[in-house]
Formats: structure tokens, sequence, C-alpha cells
């Protein structure tokens, strides 16, 4: 293969749950393990040429082609959305999105319209939109959970893995939004351009998956 591929990959657990699965395909990851300063890490024994970045900014990436792939939460897709192939759920990031009221509160007992605190408005705008119900969506950065302890949303809609930090704060899921989990996404113009090289490479992931199933 002449062509090198060049990927971004979502940095913190993402990146480390990819590097386990490169290395287990027998991908050369040692430059990604020990990056220093280099922004562009080449992959000695494979054509692949990997990017650490941000999660909305892997998605910015592969859609304006200078990455041709990534791999990026189920979460990160569902709120920005975007131009690309979803081509593979890497099993691995598993979490939900789920609404999360406080603990005892009858959420849906009501007919006043309900605001809900999310870092995700656009996931939490489908949810609802889904249901016929009009909701006041407050957008909050930090930590979400406080919006409901300080009364200024009736509940939230979050990424929950275990629920502890919920519980922590006296709130409770009470419904599930969305399943999340990593994907690898490809871009539409490499998929065309690169079809070989990618091929090659998504048939590598794929063995590896088998083999873990």
């Amino acid at each position: 293969m002449s062509e090198r591929l060049r990927i971004a990959l979502t940095k913190g657990r993402l990146q480390d749950k990819s590097v386990e699965l490169f290395e287990a395909m027998g991908l050369n990851c040692s430059p990604v393990r020990n990056p220093g300063r280099r922004l562009i890490h080449a992959l000695p024994n494979y054509p692949l040429d990997a990017v650490l970045a941000k999660a909305p900014d892997v998605i910015t990436y592969v859609e304006h082609g200078v990455c041709d792939l990534g791999v990026v939460g189920k979460d990160t897709i569902l709120e920005k959305g975007g131009a690309f192939y979803e081509v593979l759920d890497l099993g691995f990031g598993r979490c939900r999105f789920a609404l999360a009221v406080k603990k005892g509160s009858d959420f849906y007992g009501t007919y006043k319209t309900r605001r809900i605190a999310s870092k995700y408005p656009n996931v939490t705008r489908a949810f609802f939109e889904g249901k016929g119900m009009d909701v006041d969506i407050i957008k909050i950065e930090g930590s979400v959970e406080l919006a409901p302890i300080l009364d200024l949303a009736d509940g939230i809609v979050d990424i929950v893995e275990t629920g502890a930090t919920l519980k922590e704060n006296g709130l409770e899921p009470i419904e599930d939004v969305a399943q999340v989990s990593a994907r690898l996404i490809v871009n539409t113009a490499s998929m065309k351009l690169y079809k070989n090289e990618i091929t090659d490479f998504l048939s590598r992931v794929e063995r590896e998956l088998g083999g873990k199933a």
C-alpha cells in the first residue's frame, strides 16, 4: 500500500482503548503511547498516522477530509452530527444517555413545561421531540447534576455509566435516551479515493473484534 491513511483518535479513555485494539491487530503504536510534543504520530509498521484530538474535533477533521478515519463516541455523533460514514461499533466506551430526576419526583405527572439541563442540547431536544413534549433546555458546561439540586431544572439528560454520581446527589435515572459506545467513522471521499487501503484496515479491525466476540 502506498497511501498512508490518517486517523483521528479521541483523547483519553477512547484513545487508550483504540491503542489496545490496534496493538492487538499487530500495529506498533509506540509513537502514540509516547507522543511527546508531536501532533501527528506515524505508526512504523503500518501506513497509518494518528492524530489525537478532542471528540468534537475528531468529527470535524474527518468531515473535512484532513483525516480519513476517526474513533469517536456515539454521544458526540448524536450531538454534533455531520456528513461521514459510521462504519463500525467498536464495542468499548459503553455507557448510555439517561434522563435523571430528583429521587421520588414525578417528572411526567405535570402539565407544566419541564426544564431540562444538559451538556447535550441536541440529543435532549431530539429525545423529547420524539415524545411530542415541549421542554425548556438549559445548556450546562460543568456538573449537570447541580441543576436539579439548585432547582434550576426538573431533570437532566447526561451520560451515565454506573449511576453512582447520580445516586450520591439524590438523583435517579428514570428513562434511557440512547446507548453509547465508540464508533469508527470514515470520510465519504476517502472511502472512494482510498477504498483498498480503508477496506484493508476495516477488515483487520473486524477480524480482531470478531476474535473477541
